[in-house]
């Protein structure tokens, strides 16, 4: 059975930082591209960061410079790494697990900042 469980997620100031985990089970961890998510309310899930399988990363153009995001094979984890965090950075942040055709979602995190 597969499992990709996140955690990290809270409420923080602006300015703040927050680090999300997501620790997957039941996957060949090393060979799936990872993923970080993220849904605010009214709007369409978007992609925040990725990390292939040969560590290239990919960023939304909205956090470059403040997130990143990294992999550690040996504990099959996935981190997101956020700081300088804005209002508008509040949602639903998702972990994602892909190696064709299998496609794997974690349950999601709440981050708010918010003074």
């Amino acid at each position: 059975q597969v499992q990709l469980v996140e955690s990290g997620g809270g409420l923080v100031q602006p300015g703040g930082s927050l680090r999300l985990s997501c620790a997957a089970s039941g996957i060949i961890f090393s060979i799936y591209t990872l993923g970080w998510y993220r849904q605010a309310p009214g709007k369409q899930r978007e992609l925040v960061a990725g990390v292939t399988r040969g560590m290239n990363t990919i960023y939304a153009d909205s956090v470059k410079g403040r997130f990143t995001i990294s992999r550690d094979n040996a504990k099959n984890t996935v981190y997101l790494q956020m700081n300088s965090l804005k209002p508008e950075d509040t949602a639903v942040y998702y972990c994602n697990a892909r190696h064709a055709p299998n496609d794997y979602w974690g349950q999601g995190t709440q981050v708010t900042v918010s003074s």
